[in-house]
């Protein structure tokens, strides 16, 4: 396994809460690792310790290390917006920006000043990566507002890939969606995967055995279990872990 996100040691606190206490853990590159676990045991935490949208909380205190191809994104002296640029998250709800469904994606490139490419190629390449191309094509300067929520969790997620990351951070990026839109992006992730460092939290069991290569197991802000999905899933090393996915809590 290559890894390409180290956690060190990680404690982070809420005011008095201890929600993760003392993770280490490896996540492998260009694989979906999905962080898994019953509600309020760390996951969503963990998942935005990866790109530092934890000290937009008031009151957080994090100790330990975050390494992204070995540098620790909490070393003083790192850039706060180029490590979110790295390590784009999507989260449960869409939250289109109030524009057009063309300056949803171009809004990342003007903003870092990527001229690289024609923005007009730059927003028909991330909004075919998003799946989402064939859809809107024809009234890409609409309001992005007036599209289903299947489709702006498909423009929120091309308009995250259009500041070209490393890393996918995804918290429950289908559970506010029918399941057909939850499928398509669930396609989109298995596409995707091959190109980008996917990490996952969900709390269903399902979605988790359909798409995880590498599984972080998480109880009550401690790190239970990692490692291969199909050795988490099939041959479970601890007692918590079992009965999890039995499904008996």
């Amino acid at each position: 396994m290559t890894s390409h996100i180290s956690v060190r040691n990680l404690n982070v606190q809420y005011g008095g809460h201890e929600a993760i206490k003392n993770v280490s853990v490896e996540i492998p590159r260009h694989e979906i690792t999905v962080i898994l676990g019953p509600s309020g045991c760390g996951k969503t935490t963990l998942l935005k310790s990866i790109n530092r949208f934890l000290e937009l909380t008031a009151g957080t205190r994090l100790s330990g290390e975050v390494l992204i191809d070995d540098l620790n994104i909490y070393d003083p002296t790192i850039d706060v917006i180029e490590v979110r640029k790295k390590a784009g998250l999507l989260s449960q709800r869409p939250f289109p920006l109030p524009m057009s469904i063309y300056d949803n994606v171009a809004y990342g490139p003007r903003l870092h000043h990527m001229n690289g490419r024609n923005l007009d190629e730059t927003v028909q390449h991330y909004l075919e990566m998003a799946g989402l191309w064939d859809e809107v094509k024809d009234r890409l300067h609409a309001p992005a507002t007036r599209l289903s929520a299947g489709q702006q969790q498909r423009l929120c997620l091309a308009r995250g890939l259009a500041v070209e990351p490393e890393i996918l951070l995804m918290d429950e990026p289908t559970s506010a969606l029918d399941p057909i839109s939850a499928q398509q992006i669930e396609k989109r992730m298995l596409e995707l995967k091959g190109q980008y460092t996917i990490v996952l939290v969900t709390h269903i069991l399902r979605q988790a055995r359909r798409m995880a290569d590498h599984v972080i197991f998480m109880y009550m802000g401690e790190l239970v279990e990692a490692g291969p999905a199909r050795e988490v899933f099939e041959h479970p090393q601890q007692a918590r872990t079992r009965a999890y996915v039995a499904g008996e809590f």
